[in-house]
């Protein structure tokens, strides 16, 4: 696959910023995240093989990014969390249903699809979906929250998921074919 740094650029840097504004506080750090996103981007394209993968690589390139800037900016120190799991499992649980939740917005109506990709994927404001789509504001946070909620139920009717004391998903077990179950977290190990 042959894909330059400057096209990248200019087909994900304003979703990136969006996504990583809605999760800094500043925008001055958030600027400085985009670019460490992007010289890790540069110095790693050569790495990515397929073209359909691009797009949850560079986004990964930002969670993880994100991460290190909470992780360096903490002001009070933590108590460990008492888990029986590894303190990534939430990363490696969601990592693990991407490709599963990429299926399901893909088999959304239309619409819906439309305004999740549009508002969670390239960042887009609520107001900005209504401009771009001839709504008005009310109808487009509608579209967004039925579209979730169909995403919701899709989820829910795949997996059995367990949630820690945060709500954050811990693990999971497929009720379906659809989602792969890791045999290392089973208890099966």
């Amino acid at each position: 696959m042959v894909t330059t740094t400057e096209r990248v650029w200019e087909e994900f840097h304003v979703g990136l910023k969006h996504f990583i504004l809605k999760r800094i506080p500043d925008e001055l750090s958030a600027e400085d995240i985009l670019q460490d996103v992007f010289l890790k981007i540069h110095t790693h394209i050569d790495t990515v093989r397929e073209a359909d993968k691009l797009q949850s690589w560079i986004y990964q390139i930002a969670r993880n990014a994100i991460h290190d800037y909470y992780r360096m900016h903490k002001a009070t120190p933590e108590l460990p969390e008492m888990s029986y799991m590894p303190e990534d499992r939430f990363d490696d649980v969601v990592s693990e249903l991407i490709p599963c939740i990429q299926e399901m917005i893909d088999d959304l109506p239309v619409d819906y699809r439309q305004a999740l990709i549009l508002t969670e994927y390239q960042g887009l404001t609520q107001k900005e979906l209504a401009e771009r789509l001839g709504l008005s504001l009310s109808g487009a946070k509608s579209r967004i929250q039925r579209a979730r909620e169909k995403l919701k139920i899709m989820l829910l009717n795949c997996c059995h998921f367990e949630f820690d004391r945060l709500g954050r998903i811990i693990d999971y077990v497929p009720n379906c074919d659809c989602c792969s179950y890791p045999a290392a977290y089973s208890g099966s190990k």
